[in-house]
């Protein structure tokens, strides 16, 4: 038996899809434990382009099974139309999908409510999928699990509580009779449909320790996005972190051998917030574009930047990484030199820790180390020793300065484009 957390390492979109998607042929199940459909991780399989939102990356692994766990908040009609895309794909989803009867749900009136944060004054950036208001009704103790959404006198009662209490906000946007009726849009439907699909999670993964199976755990976003250790308040409402992943899923600490933090060869982050690394000027408009950094769900385009230390040691120390997945080093063909951030400067002091203070990381000025690029081409290299000495050296400078070890390297879409770079990590098929 072998579990393995899989965690972004800087603000989400450092490619964990393609390593969910490659490690998870060593993988018996594959679990989602957190956040919503505000994330999108992409996935070559077979030659077509997969977005998967809600559904594991490794529901494309032939069968494997596929948890959605109750970290997770869930929307039930977008859920319903990835599982119909991947069955038109023929992809088989029935039999090996599980959704916790734990989970939450997102409504319609959670996206309603999170159109009215965005368009005030405190706004974030969120995605508008409601995400952030149904994490606000879990934790409120106003929530609605799946377990109740399956009872339709429950469901209806929760839901009518919910729209008195939210009416003073909603009914500005909209009038609770249409709340009521988009509400329970295909309602039996969508009760008929999922009732295959629920299922008593902890169990089920309980289960699958005792018969000493191979356990993935997936997560959204990344660590500078956690609502507790990333750059609040401009994070999502969840914890992508590794921590999450036992709390997100019904597991213990204790089960728990190994966790791979996915970082990008150099820096990105979608939306607002404090990014000290971020290039504004023409080279970083041109790192978008050779990265083709644009969202996954929403087509934003990324802000760029070069690779941060500082909020990779954050990383490493937040989540107990054991290894790193470096991903787009390609990207950086011809780039000479490579700047790396190694501290910052806060009121005129030097600190290599991320700072908690929102002013701290606002005003950090990132002190750079240059490393030596390269230009020789690197994709579709699969042995290390076969890379350029100075694309080499990149990787083995930003391991040093982390502190944890290179375990393999990503360059494209495609899962055969990856490099093993430690052969003693057993994940790698």
């Amino acid at each position: 038996m072998s579990t393995l957390i899989v965690v972004g390492a800087q603000w989400g979109d450092e490619g964990k899809g393609k390593i969910v998607h490659l490690l998870g042929k060593k993988a018996d199940v594959i679990v989602r434990y957190q956040g919503g459909n505000n994330a999108g991780h992409t996935v070559v399989f077979d030659g077509k382009k997969f977005v998967l939102h809600q559904i594991p990356s490794g529901i494309l692994q032939p069968g494997r099974r596929c948890v959605i766990a109750n970290g997770v908040v869930m929307d039930p009609w977008a859920l319903r139309e990835e599982v119909r895309f991947l069955e038109g794909q023929k992809i088989k989803v029935r039999g090996r999908l599980f959704i916790s009867a734990w989970a939450h749900l997102i409504l319609p009136y959670h996206r309603y409510l999170d159109a009215l944060r965005e368009s005030g004054q405190g706004k974030i950036g969120t995605t508008k999928r409601g995400i952030g208001p149904a994490y606000s009704d879990k934790v409120g103790r106003v929530g609605i699990r799946l377990a109740d959404y399956m009872e339709p006198d429950t469901f209806k009662e929760l839901v009518e509580q919910n729209l008195q209490a939210k009416a003073p906000l909603l009914t500005s946007l909209v009038s609770l009779d249409e709340l009521r009726r988009e509400t329970f849009k295909d309602y039996d439907a969508l009760r008929a449909f999922f009732a295959e699909y629920v299922a008593e999670t902890p169990t089920l993964l309980a289960d699958a320790l005792a018969k000493k199976k191979n356990l993935l755990f997936e997560g959204a976003q990344g660590t500078m996005l956690d609502v507790d250790f990333g750059t609040y308040p401009f994070v999502t409402s969840s914890n992508p972190i590794a921590g999450a992943a036992c709390v997100g899923s019904g597991v213990g600490p204790a089960v728990i051998d190994e966790v791979l933090g996915v970082v990008k060869a150099y820096t990105t982050r979608v939306g607002d917030g404090p990014f000290p690394t971020e290039l504004k000027d023409a080279f970083g408009d041109q790192l978008r574009e050779r990265g083709q950094e644009f969202g996954a769900t929403t087509g934003r385009p990324r802000r760029c930047g070069w690779f941060d230390a500082v909020v990779v040691r954050h990383a490493v120390r937040i989540n107990g990484l054991t290894r790193l997945a470096l991903t787009k080093l390609d990207v950086l063909e011809g780039v000479d030199p490579i700047r790396v951030c190694v501290a910052y400067k806060v009121d005129g002091k030097t600190v290599k820790d991320f700072p908690a203070g929102r002013r701290a990381q606002a005003t950090a000025e990132p002190v750079y180390k240059n490393i030596p690029g390269f230009s020789e081409p690197v994709k579709g290299i699969t042995d290390y020793k076969k890379l350029p000495k100075a694309a080499q050296n990149y990787v083995a400078f930003l391991a040093k300065e982390v502190g944890v070890p290179m375990a393999l390297i990503s360059m494209g879409r495609s899962r055969d484009e990856t490099i093993l770079v430690d052969k003693k990590f057993r994940w790698i098929p």
